[in-house]
């Protein structure tokens, strides 16, 4: 059975070099977390939500409900000010409300509300499904083997990034 990527490689075969198998793997791996960034979208379209905003719904999941506008931002690489517009969507659209601090007024928890959390679980679910569904090509084993396979290559660059840190 053919793919995209062999339509690439012959397209490119004795005109670049490069190693033929190596360009094969990265490539279908690319066009995988493409495919994979355009379903999960398409879901979330379908449920009302943008990526920008399932991220930060996760990530206050992910931490009991609450954080800290900066903890937020830390965590989803944001500045201040694009924090700040991204919490102005979410509270307007009644998916998070934001507390002031009791002891100190200047102190602002962001807080999920269960409207938000109801979305991010139909989200989740959504996702689960479309992620089900592309790993339902590889029977049982197969999967296994590829979650194996790609721990192996995700630890040595893990490892190598780690090593190169300390350097």
């Amino acid at each position: 059975m053919e793919d995209s990527v062999d339509h690439h490689l012959a397209r490119w075969r004795g005109k670049a070099p490069y190693d033929e198998r190596t360009e094969a793997i990265i490539t279908r791996m690319q066009f995988l977390v493409k495919h994979v960034h355009q379903a999960k979208d398409r879901a979330l379209a379908e449920i009302g939500l943008q990526e920008f905003e399932f991220e930060t719904l996760h990530r206050l999941v992910s931490h009991g409900g609450s954080m800290t506008p900066s903890e937020l931002a830390q965590e989803l690489l944001l500045s201040p000010a694009g924090m700040t517009g991204r919490l102005d969507t979410l509270e307007q659209a009644g998916l998070v409300r934001r507390l002031r601090g009791t002891g100190d007024r200047r102190r602002v928890g962001v807080e999920l509300t269960d409207a938000g959390h109801a979305k991010w679980l139909a989200a989740m679910e959504v996702r689960a499904v479309v992620e089900g569904d592309m790993v339902a090509a590889l029977d049982p084993a197969a999967q296994e083997t590829l979650d194996a396979l790609l721990r192996q290559m995700l630890a040595k660059v893990e490892t190598d990034r780690n090593a190169a840190s300390t350097r």
